[in-house]
């Protein structure tokens, strides 16, 4: 398992819609995880209802700013990440499409390992720049993701 691993699981867990669960993880998600803690000190202190609807704004599938990892350029297919999670003994059960960014950031945490993200690496960069472009707290999250991944092929 990846030293990154806990990065990788609260990265995930950032990523995901902002509900009551969300919230309730934030202090642990600040100590777990002090990379992330420009962002989830920015969730703490906004509105619910105001992250949420930011959360919407920023993430929605029609957005440029999509998570769906296939979307950013030729890696895998969203039926190959189904076939890479099999592979390690995962079945993908969520409600998400199996290429959601959070679902293959949690894929890392809990197996090590890192080909689908190496692999996703222009794309990744890519929303992280839209992001950083955008002016949202999200960006940071992303930032600290792309920080850990290798320079070049595949791990």
């Amino acid at each position: 398992m990846p030293s990154d691993a806990v990065l990788y699981q609260a990265a995930a867990l950032c990523l995901t819609y902002p509900d009551d669960d969300f919230r309730a993880r934030l202090p642990l998600l600040r100590e777990a995880a002090p990379q992330l803690r420009e962002f989830v000190d920015h969730a703490a202190v906004t509105p619910a209802p105001e992250l949420a609807a930011h959360y919407v704004r920023v993430f929605d599938v029609g957005n440029r700013h999509g998570l769906y990892l296939s979307r950013w350029q030729n890696g895998m297919s969203a039926a190959r990440f189904k076939e890479v999670y099999r592979a390690a003994g995962l079945e993908f059960a969520g409600a998400e499409l199996p290429d959601f960014l959070p679902s293959v950031l949690e894929f890392t945490a809990r197996t090590g390992d890192l080909g689908p993200l190496t692999e996703h690496r222009d794309g990744l960069g890519q929303l992280r720049s839209g992001l950083g472009d955008l002016g949202t707290p999200y960006a940071s999250v992303l930032d600290a993701v792309c920080a850990t991944l290798p320079a070049g092929g595949r791990p």
